[in-house]
């Protein structure tokens, strides 16, 4: 779990994470692993993202793949509760079916 003493609504919660996520975790120096700025952060997205050659490709694009991903394993409220979301309505602002995936389920 990684606990967030303060959210974007003001609210503490505590986060689920992946084997995987708590692992690469523990390799990183410190107990703040998340030092950067929002700034910093931006400047190397936008540099990592010209030198790949990948057009109109925003951070927050993230968002909506990983909470894509997400829903393939979490049930609703899971993924309400995980991704921070009080009102299920606001996911389907990032959420993006696959209608081949649908289609496969049928």
């Amino acid at each position: 779990m990684a606990r967030l003493p303060k959210t974007k609504n003001g609210d503490a919660r505590a986060v689920p994470l992946s084997a995987r996520a708590v692992e690469l975790l523990r390799l990183l120096p410190g107990r703040r692993p998340f030092t950067i700025s929002s700034a910093s952060l931006d400047t190397l997205f936008r540099k990592a993202r010209d030198r790949a050659g990948v057009a109109d490709l925003h951070f927050h694009d993230s968002r909506g793949e990983a909470i894509t991903r997400l829903a393939r394993k979490l049930d609703l409220m899971e993924l309400c509760d995980m991704i921070g979301h009080r009102d299920p309505k606001s996911l389907l602002f990032y959420y993006k079916a696959s209608p081949e995936r649908t289609a496969a389920k049928l």
